[in-house]
């Protein structure tokens, strides 16, 4: 739990404070400073550290584990395997599916990829508990692994009924057509490679568990836990006060989580366990690597007549993951004649997990990239044809977009980007030995709605206080629900703390898919609203309160004081009317489930991702949109490539804060600069090992990677996605960037590489 003192130096005063204003993130004093205290940084008594042993192959059974040298090893308290770690049950997945009466082992008695969890040691320091795992011997029965999608075992995949789209005629449609493209565009495996690794601290207390652990879902997390020690959930407490980067990583709890709450429990004192940084490569999936192909039949005016999209991915052995390939060829054009397919291939890997975007992000690269070849083909802008096939509603759902506002970013981002001039051969434009590229996509992510709630408290003093089990991961749930309640309660948001991260307060679904400011803010405005009722009421009705004998229908709010909307009568702050009335506290509620809502629903809604709320249901499809237009620079002589200029037009709705919506916009794009150009998953195709595993070796984007970026909104309130009118953020940025810079070095350079990331030998 974290109270945030919120400190306000802005000129501008209550526009700054009121969503949609700029004010800064109130928690950055505390990171900035070092005063911000991580899940993992608690101090508690008799800590013991807790290290994990990995599988050195790929496929195999454990024949045995030697522990007898670790044992006796200095400070060691507990060597756990398969034989030795308590047992513990099955848990629900993330939808909420009951679990088979079977029981759970965290470690591994057959192996299923290198890197699997098969022992761990338990010692007085975290340095003995290191040397320690290095004395465990793990012998193995070896047998041939499937290491990834070009393994010429690994066949054609498994097929997913769910992702099949399909209306008219497309394979007929797609032959009859005078103009056709078809290609292949593959994704490589991508890790999430957030700056803070996964780890925990376990403590038990009896039958009640305290985790403190980096997580985007309290809940659901909470849940886990409950079902594998078979404790009611109220007796679990998960405390996330701040994370340090997750893209999609940190929303379930993990086999390693299971061995340090289960160790805790054996020794009965706390434990913290903490991954290597080459253990956040293996101990949870990243996004999978996947293989698309795309057709696209056209007149010879550039309307598209057919899209015809197979799609594959990754998945593990013994695990199911389906990143959805055609969610943005299915909606983003419109065609009579569609037709898109998946399968999944199981390889010797951990289960895949989300990562920023996960479907949108490939399916872009697909389509965005064909639609330029199509561009190409016929001789017309590429701007010019995104434009000509135009979707005016959801082709897939046959829906009213809720609001879509790309033409407005098409041309937003095509005016400050200058695209007008850019000359249209490829290899046409250069400056020195750099050739010079210009290149567009669009992207698109849907409007994920869930439920969530917070209590809002109006204390004696005058301040209020906001809780909620949601949390802040970097995107500034703490500002944006600060500003939602000082404007709704006409308060100054210096006036205002905010406490997430503890699965004590109020609860709130899993902060995944840009859904949590939407959800958030709503319920924020909603109890805030409640409290504000309350006050007037008590203003208006209570005989000790001064604004009694006016006999007034209102009153209003406003910098924190209570007054006349005329200005007649007196004029009291917050505190001096709840010192009148003798009340210490108001405390309001609020929640955006609907009102027959029961119990077990909301358990269901708070812990599961069963809840939420398609983004087609009712009479809209609700999306938010980008066009990113990118400049890059291509050295003709060593063939390196540098993204020189980005422009990016968004529309996510009503921004609660545009200051940190931009942030999240750059982050995104950035991260989409590091898709295009540097993130590979490298593995050793002996032993089927992930050889760069670290940040030395797993290129990710640094400041000197980066160039100028430009963020446009040109988002309107929609306010059938939101209660405030807004959309998805965090990850649309991300949509449609790599095809954008892939499309910009065709340009450049006259070569299309369709396998990302678009590397030196590539180009040669």
């Amino acid at each position: 739990m974290t109270v945030h003192e919120m400190k306000h130096a802005a000129s501008d005063g209550a526009r700054l404070e009121a969503v949609g204003g700029r004010l800064s993130r109130v928690d950055g004093p505390a990171k900035i400073t070092g005063a911000a205290h991580y899940a993992v940084e608690q101090q508690l008594e008799g800590l013991a550290h807790a290290v994990m042993v990995e599988s050195t192959v790929a496929a195999g059974t454990v024949l045995s584990v030697d522990t007898r040298a670790a044992e006796t090893a200095p400070g060691v308290l507990l060597v756990l395997t398969p034989d030795t770690i308590i047992p513990l049950r099955t848990a629900s997945d993330w939808f909420g599916t009951p679990p088979p009466d079977v029981p759970y082992c965290p470690l591994a008695r057959v192996v299923t990829y290198s890197g699997q969890h098969v022992a761990a040691v338990v010692a007085e320091t975290f340095e003995q508990a290191v040397a320690a795992a290095a004395l465990v011997k793990v012998t193995y029965d070896e047998t041939p692994a499937i290491v990834d999608l070009s393994d010429p075992k690994a066949g054609d995949g498994i097929p997913i009924e769910a992702m099949t789209k399909e209306w008219g005629d497309a394979q007929a449609a797609f032959a009859a057509s005078p103009v056709r493209v078809c290609a292949a565009y593959n994704t490589p495996r991508e890790f999430q490679a957030a700056m803070e690794p996964h780890g925990l601290i376990a403590r038990w207390q009896g039958e009640a568990l305290t985790i403190w652990e980096p997580s985007q879902w309290l809940d659901g997390m909470a849940r886990t836990y409950a079902e594998w020690f078979a404790i009611p959930f109220e007796n679990v407490r998960l405390v996330s006060p701040y994370i340090g980067g997750g893209f999609g990583s940190k929303a379930l709890a993990l086999a390693h989580s299971a061995v340090a709450a289960a160790s805790a429990k054996m020794l009965g004192r706390p434990v913290k366990l903490m991954l290597t940084r080459p253990q956040n490569f293996t101990s949870y999936g990243g996004r999978a690597a996947t293989r698309q192909t795309v057709a696209i039949g056209a007149d010879r005016d550039g309307k598209i007549q057919s899209i015809v999209h197979r799609g594959v991915n990754e998945t593990a052995v013994d695990g199911m993951w389906v990143e959805p390939l055609g969610s943005v060829t299915s909606i983003m054009y419109a065609t009579p004649n569609f037709s898109s397919k998946q399968n999944v291939v199981r390889v010797n890997t951990v289960v895949p997990g989300a990562k920023r975007a996960p479907g949108e992000n490939p399916s872009a690269f697909g389509i965005e990239s064909a639609i330029d070849e199509l561009a190409y083909e016929l001789g017309i802008d590429p701007l010019e044809i995104r434009l000509r096939n135009y979707a005016e509603e959801d082709p897939h759902a046959r829906k009213a977009w809720s609001t879509r506002q790309l033409r407005e970013a098409f041309a937003a981002g095509a005016e400050a980007f200058g695209w007008a001039t850019r000359s249209p051969a490829p290899r046409s434009m250069r400056d020195g030995h750099h050739l010079i590229g210009w290149g567009v996509a669009a992207g698109t992510y849907p409007v994920r709605r869930a439920h969530g709630e917070a209590v809002v408290n109006i204390l004696a003093d005058g301040s209020v206080e906001v809780e909620s089990s949601s949390i802040d991961m970097g995107q500034g749930t703490y500002t944006i629900l600060a500003q939602t309640a000082a404007e709704t309660l006409g308060v100054p948001v210096e006036q205002v703390s905010v406490k997430l991260g503890d699965s004590h307060f109020a609860r709130a679904g899993v902060a995944g898919g840009s859904r949590l400011a939407g959800v958030m803010t709503g319920a924020v405005y909603k109890a805030a609203s409640q409290a504000l009722d309350e006050l007037i009421g008590l203003a208006i009705a209570d005989p000790r309160s001064p604004f009694h004998a006016l006999q007034a229908n209102t009153l209003v709010v406003r910098d924190g004081r209570i007054a006349s909307p005329r200005g007649e009568g007196p004029e009291l702050s917050i505190a001096e009317l709840l010192s009148a009335v003798g009340r210490e506290k108001i405390e309001a509620k609020g929640d955006t489930m609907p009102a027959t809502t029961t119990a077990e629903e909301r358990y269901k809604n708070y812990t599961t991702i069963a809840m939420s709320i398609p983004h087609t249901e009712g009479d809209y499809s609700r999306h938010s949109w980008c066009a990113h237009f990118v400049e890059v620079r291509v050295d003709e002589d060593f063939g390196t490539v540098r993204v020189s200029r980005v422009v990016s037009a968004l529309d996510s709705g009503r921004l609660y804060n545009p200051k940190l919506a931009e942030s999240q916009w750059k982050g995104g794009i950035i991260m989409g600069i590091g898709q295009a150009l540097l993130e590979e998953g490298l593995v050793d195709r002996r032993h089927g090992r992930i050889v760069n595993g670290n940040l030395a070796d797993y290129m990710i984007p640094t400041n000197a990677d980066i160039p100028d970026i430009q963020t446009i909104s040109v988002g309107i309130p929609d306010p059938h996605s939101s209660v405030l009118g807004g959309k998805g953020v965090g990850e649309l940025g991300i949509v449609g960037v790599a095809p954008a810079i892939a499309n910009a070095v065709f340009h450049a350079t006259g070569k299309r590489v369709r396998d990302l990331p678009i590397t030196l030998e590539k180009l040669i």
